[in-house]
């Protein structure tokens, strides 16, 4: 099934380190239109310490879903391209963010 981009949007979000396992876990940035608790799914890579250290901030394509009636979560596809944000991108894209909102 091809995806359907309509329900894929831009999301600020960031690596945090997990107190209780020590493992990076990517959440979305407060300020959006999602709860900076809701768990995200995406390449492992966002995630790996060799890679990007914690507190890297990335724009995914996301969107919103549940598998089969479980616990939403934040789902982008681990093949798109992965785009780091500076400090000043991250507050800039927020800003946009804030503006668009009604």
């Amino acid at each position: 099934m091809a995806r359907d981009t309509w329900a894929y949007r831009d999301v600020a979000v960031e690596s945090t380190l997990d107190p209780r396992s020590g493992r990076l876990h990517i959440r979305p940035m407060a300020g959006q239109a999602f709860s900076p608790a809701l768990p995200v799914h995406c390449s492992c890579t966002l995630a790996d310490p060799a890679h990007y250290p914690a507190g890297t901030r990335f724009l995914l394509s996301a969107k919103l879903t549940d598998r089969l009636g479980g616990a939403q979560f934040l789902y982008a596809y681990h093949g798109d391209p992965v785009v780091v944000l500076s400090n000043a991108a991250a507050k800039k894209f927020l800003a946009a963010f804030r503006r668009g909102r009604i």
